[in-house]
Order: structure tokens, then sequence, then C-alpha cells
């Protein structure tokens, strides 16, 4: 099947084209003649295989030119980064067309976007909260709306975002058409698609929650204190020039992102903490590589789409298993192979059985690589920098020599020092653990 079998019109062809896509994937497939039909629609599928598309064509044709300046069409996102890539998707894809596109979301000024907002809008994309600040100041009248879009869905109730949601419904005209797409679906989710959508379309175009098949998945065990180490000697080792590195606070990712550079790779932190012009300073520095690792919390796991990202490392397990697939999801896009490494500490294996089961499949332990830390602040006169070899002896924790020496080892970075890994194949066999 072609794109031209959905039966979008000749200028989305166009730039579907110069985009370089020959055909519709699954999702799209299913997804596109029933939005272009009017039809209200619950599709769920893996991140990466272009959801966004599927509801992007279809509304823009079903618009076809502006009319006013109210909005005729709202996209609700739980992200900043998941609002400017679905307006620049609409914007790419709409190019030959005069519809206007805009994105508003928190963290930045709200009078440019009110200003932009008065100039007229047919596809508004925002964030729930900044949308609600708009609407209380009368900047944006939603009073026209055709078409509402929920987009990561689960993620916005998971955030905290289902009354804000319910106040902006609240909003809306009562006839419109309704759509929910997502990679996963809670029993919440669908307790909502239930009130909301009318005689939907489901469309299921993968098994509920399932990742991307493409993902190579693998764990390591290693504890909580050794896992910086062994992050900087995998990039190291496999000179891994662009790797996402999940944190679960925003306190770990800067202090991971600090220790990264102390060990002489270039790191930037993102999350919710920073300001927009950061986010998209990091986001951007990444993308070229100038950035070697980006640490992120779960803020950056929907909506970041990198091309051709080829690493994901869950530096923490989340808390929330499914937060794990959209995690996964930023590699093994459009078709292409990727690979997600957890590093599992001893607090971790609940969270880890939570995933697995989620997955309905055991995520592959993997021997971990033998690694050495080395302390490169100024030691204590007579004696000599710390190593550690691999994980941790139990008598490591122990009294003595070799006990305190792998203590300082591991908390070299609490103590001002940086911790540096280096390869084992000069080691002997003796020297190496694993």
């Amino acid at each position: 099947m072609s794109f031209t079998d959905l039966g979008l019109m000749p200028e989305l062809l166009r730039a579907v084209a110069e985009k370089g896509y020959d055909a519709p994937t699954p999702i799209q497939t299913q997804a596109v003649p029933a939005v272009l039909a009017g039809r209200d629609v619950l599709a769920g599928a893996q991140t990466g295989t272009g959801k966004t598309a599927g509801f992007v064509l279809p509304i823009l044709q079903r618009l076809g030119a502006p009319a006013g300046t109210a909005p005729r069409s709202l996209v609700l996102v739980p992200t900043r980064e998941l609002a400017a890539q679905v307006a620049e998707s609409a914007r790419a894809y709409g190019k030959y067309l005069r519809l206007r596109t805009f994105q508003v979301f928190g963290g930045v000024n709200i009078n440019p976007q009110i200003t932009r907002l008065h100039a007229g809008c047919d596809i508004l994309v925002a964030t729930p909260g900044r949308l609600l600040d708009l609407a209380q100041q009368r900047a944006v009248d939603l009073g026209h709306v055709e078409i509402l879009v929920l987009d990561e869905a689960d993620r916005m109730l998971d955030m905290g975002f289902i009354h804000d949601i319910k106040r902006v419904l609240k909003l809306l005209p009562a006839s419109r058409q309704n759509l929910l797409f997502s990679a996963t679906y809670s029993d919440e989710i669908r307790a909502l698609a239930e009130r909301l959508l009318r005689n939907p379309l489901s469309i299921q175009v993968a098994p509920r929650n399932a990742p991307i098949e493409l993902v190579e998945q693998r764990a390591y065990r290693v504890p909580k204190e050794h896992k910086r180490h062994l992050l900087a000697h995998l990039i190291r080792d496999n000179d891994w020039r662009q790797v996402l590195v999940f944190t679960r606070t925003k306190h770990g990712a800067n202090r991971l992102a600090q220790q990264l550079e102390g060990a002489g790779i270039t790191a930037a932190a993102i999350h919710g903490n920073k300001s927009q012009s950061a986010r998209i300073r990091a986001l951007e520095a990444f993308k070229q590589g100038e950035v070697r690792a980006l640490v992120a919390t779960e803020v950056a796991a929907r909506g970041l789409d990198i091309k051709e990202l080829p690493h994901v490392i869950n530096y923490e397990l989340p808390n929330v298993p499914e937060d794990y697939v959209h995690r996964i999801g930023r590699t093994g896009r459009a078709g292409r192979a990727g690979e997600a490494i957890s590093l599992v500490g001893e607090d971790e294996h609940g969270l880890l059985r939570d995933v697995e089961r989620l997955l309905r499949r055991a995520i592959p332990v993997a021997p971990t690589p033998a690694f050495v830390i080395v302390e490169t602040a100024h030691p204590p006169a007579g004696s000599r920098s710390a190593e550690h070899h691999g994980q941790p002896r139990p008598q490591a924790r122990g009294a003595g020599a070799h006990g305190s020496h792998a203590r300082g080892a591991a908390h070299g970075g609490a103590r001002g020092g940086q911790s540096v890994l280096h390869s084992q194949r000069s080691r002997s066999p003796r020297q190496r653990h694993r």
C-alpha cells in the first residue's frame, strides 16, 4: 500500500514524499482513513511507528484551509518536547497548505504565546496547564474546536493531568471528533476513552504495551554506587557517540551528567526544572554530536524524536513499568535497530520483575563487563589511587586495606574527586572480577 491509497490530497502526498516516506506504517494504514471519515479513534501502537502522522495527516486534510483565528483542532500532550515535535510534524506535512500550527506550553513567557494566538491558529498543540492559563486570560477561544487529540494520554494521567483534561473538555464544543493515540493504554485510559469517545474504531497494531521488537534489550546487575563507573566504561569501551540515559530524579540527572563530565565524557542533563531554552540547547547539542550522553528524567521519554538514536540506558529503572516501554521506544525507530540496557541495583529487582510482567517476557541479564575505578582526586599521603574491578567482592565492604580501598573508589565523586574508568584488557585474569 502507498500513501496515495489512503486518499490523501496531492499537497500532503508531496510533503510526505519529500520526507522520504515510501509506504504508510500499519498504524497509519488503519488510522488515516478512519480519521478522514470523521470517526472517533482509540489507537495503540508502539513508539516510533508513526502515530503522529497517523492523526496529523488526516487532520490537515479535514481542515483544508484557514477559517478565522480560533483553533479548529486541539492536540493535548503531556510534555513540552512532545508539543514541539507534534507541531513541527504538522508544519512539515502541511508545508504546501496555508494552515497555521502553533504550540503552547509552560516554562516560557506566556506573552509571546498570547500575541501569536491573537494572530490566528488552525491547529493548536498544547500542554494542559498552559492551555488553561491562556483560556483563563481569554487569550484562546476553544469554542470552535472540531477535532480533539489526546496524545500519550496515559502519560498525562501518570503526571496528574486528569483534572486539567476534564477542565479543558468543558471548554470544547460537545459535537467534535475525538482521537486517542498512545503506545500504552492502562485500564484508567480505557475508562476515559469509554466516556470520551463515541462509537470509536479501536486500533491496536501491536500487543498491548509491547516494546519495539527491533530493540535489543538486556540488563546488568551492578551495585548502585558503581553504576556511573560501569556506564562510563560502556560508553568508552564501545565508543558510543550518542546515548540517552534515564534517571528517576532531576537531581540524579544533574549529578550523573556532572560525574560523566568529570570522567571525560561530554554530557548534558534535561528535565522539568530546566528552562525551555536550556532543554532545547541540550537536545540540539546531543543531536549534533557535541554531547555524547544526554541524561534525562521521564519528561524526555515522550516527545524526543532523535534520528537513528542507537543506545538507551536505564540508569535507574522507572517506578511505573509502562514508562520502560516509552523510554526504550526512543531507539529502534522507523524500522532501525536499537539497543536498550538497564543497570539494575540490588534495590531494583522488584522493578525489573514489574517490567517483565508488563512485557510478558524476561529481559536477559548479561554478565557484567569488567571495569576499573580509578580515583583521580589527590589521595592521602602514603596511599595510591583506588581501583575496583567489575562488581564488588563481598569482602570489599569489610575491614582491611582492600575494603577501605574499594569504598574510596565507590564514593570518590561524593568526596570531591573524579572517578575514571579504564579498560580491563591490560589486566591479568586474577585481577579481574565480574
